[in-house]
């Protein structure tokens, strides 16, 4: 067990002013099996009509307007997690499972991604799901280098895979293409970790109980150093910013996240 301190911080900053901006953001961390959110707070600058809602995967959305003119705009969430993977993380006002078992546009598979299945298919084939999964996980971050600038948020797992580099989100969605062509509901996790960085991304299976996290960029295992903030079939589900504006400006999306551990680690 752990009590971790968050701050998630995205800034957006716009080539030239524009105003009645709507957008909707998904960047609350939410209590669930493995983790109770005790304290968050979030602050929008600038500052407008903001309402809290969840999307029909239970995620926790805030969705507002900024009338006023700007040229950035700034979203700043802090608070306390406490993290328990020994927890069960039972499923609660979850959608039929169905929509996990099969694949989307981005993690539909195709040869290269049925092909490393082949090849860890001689090795799982008396294993429960959570060991399927694991091995899975293994495959993939050995099967890609992580790298920045070579895929973008419409890469899909086929392409990210014949690439041979990716970030997080394309890890992920390899991991979720394995899952699905093995018949084992997955879905995209996005999320924080302890230290300093942007906001990450990894797997959660399930084994017909309760559901378990897969890291595949660190391979290892989701552990009570990880803070959830949203679930869905693949990134898109879980995009953290949407919005529209009027103004014809170019915008630069910036995340920085820092997670530190309060009070040691527990048994």
């Amino acid at each position: 067990m752990k009590t971790l301190q968050f701050h998630y911080h995205m800034e957006i900053a716009f080539s030239e002013p524009v105003h009645s901006h709507i957008y909707t953001l998904k960047c609350l961390p939410q209590t669930g099996g493995t983790q109770r959110v005790e304290k968050c707070v979030y602050q929008i600058l600038p500052g407008g009509r903001v309402q809290e809602s969840t999307d029909s995967f239970g995620n926790r959305m805030l969705y507002g307007t900024a009338e006023e003119e700007h040229s950035l705009f700034l979203v700043d969430v802090t608070g306390t997690a406490v993290t328990d993977v020994q927890d069960s993380d039972m499923p609660q006002n979850t959608p039929d499972f169905s929509v996990y078992r099969y694949g989307t546009p981005l993690t539909r598979p195709g040869r290269r991604i049925r092909e490393l299945l082949g090849r860890c298919r001689d090795r799982t084939a008396d294993m429960s799901l959570r060991d399927k999964a694991l091995v899975y996980m293994e495959a993939v971050h050995g099967s890609i280098q992580y790298g920045r600038g070579v895929t973008d948020i419409n890469t899909t797992a086929e392409d990210a895979l014949a690439l041979g580099s990716g970030v997080c989100q394309d890890y992920a969605h390899i991991l979720l293409a394995l899952c699905r062509e093995d018949s084992i509901p997955s879905r995209y996790v996005v999320g924080m970790m302890t230290g300093h960085g942007e906001s990450h991304a990894w797997v959660e299976v399930y084994d017909g109980a309760r559901w378990y996290g897969f890291d595949p960029t660190n391979n290892v295992p989701v552990e009570d150093a990880h803070i959830k903030i949203s679930h869905g079939r693949d990134y898109r589900d879980c995009s953290i910013n949407r919005g529209v504006f009027t103004g014809q400006a170019a915008q630069r999306q910036s995340i920085l996240v820092e997670v530190t551990e309060n009070g040691g680690t527990s048994a």
